[in-house]
């Protein structure tokens, strides 16, 4: 397996403009409704993001709904409600918004496994304080189309032409996203340590190298006497 490294040249400020979803403990099955889980992959997910809030039960867009507003087509960063992704563990809500188009949200908390998962697959996750993602809020309703941001990821800092707030984030997960890496490049990092540390298990262990194999090999010479 090859690890999967982002697009973007810069990883240090990720540069975005920003819709507000305020609706606070929108879970995964909101984001990436279960009919859209089909599929023996991760791809074409995008239809199904937040499908119940942008279509109605004909299937019609929502005109209402931001992200259906010609201005907000091509937001790429989310300024979410509190508790964003809470629920079941839906891998899939993180590829759908990212597969969307979406790079970042900026929110007070989030649901623990989401937040896990989004930041293991490269989607910033900002958890900035109530009053500053409120003060976010209040900036981008004064603005006739998305509200510009920066997220600085070396200084942990989201930035708006009016308000600058710090965000919480790992020293790990900064590290993969300054190094463009996600969880999987972030683990062959390590590769030499790990063959290393492999080297010595089956050196002190020989018998239970391959024992899997080696006991299909015996069971299958068994079966042809």
């Amino acid at each position: 397996m090859t690890a999967r490294t982002a697009t973007p040249t810069d990883n240090t400020v990720l540069h975005g403009h920003a819709a507000v979803l305020a609706t606070p403990n929108l879970d995964t099955d909101q984001i990436m409704p279960k009919q859209f889980l089909r599929g023996i992959d991760k791809s074409g997910l995008a239809p199904g993001l937040l499908y119940d809030l942008r279509f109605d039960n004909a299937g019609q867009p929502r005109p209402d709904f931001v992200l259906n507003q010609p201005a907000y087509a091509a937001v790429d960063v989310l300024i979410a409600g509190s508790n964003y992704g809470c629920g079941s563990s839906r891998e899939h809500a993180v590829w759908g918004m990212q597969q969307y188009g979406f790079k970042a949200v900026v929110a007070s908390s989030f649901g623990e496994i989401f937040y896990s998962n989004a930041l293991n697959n490269r989607l910033l996750l900002a958890m900035v304080p109530e009053a500053d993602v409120q003060a976010f809020m209040h900036e981008a309703a004064q603005q006739s189309g998305p509200l510009a941001l920066e997220i600085d990821v070396q200084q942990r800092l989201v930035r708006s032409a009016q308000h600058q707030a710090s965000f919480t984030l790992s020293d790990r997960h900064q590290r993969m996203f300054l190094q463009g890496l996600d969880v999987i490049g972030a683990s062959l990092s390590y590769a030499e340590q790990i063959n290393a540390f492999a080297a010595r298990h089956w050196a002190a262990q020989p018998w239970l190298k391959d024992v899997a194999q080696v006991t299909r090999e015996r069971l299958s010479a068994l079966t042809q006497r």
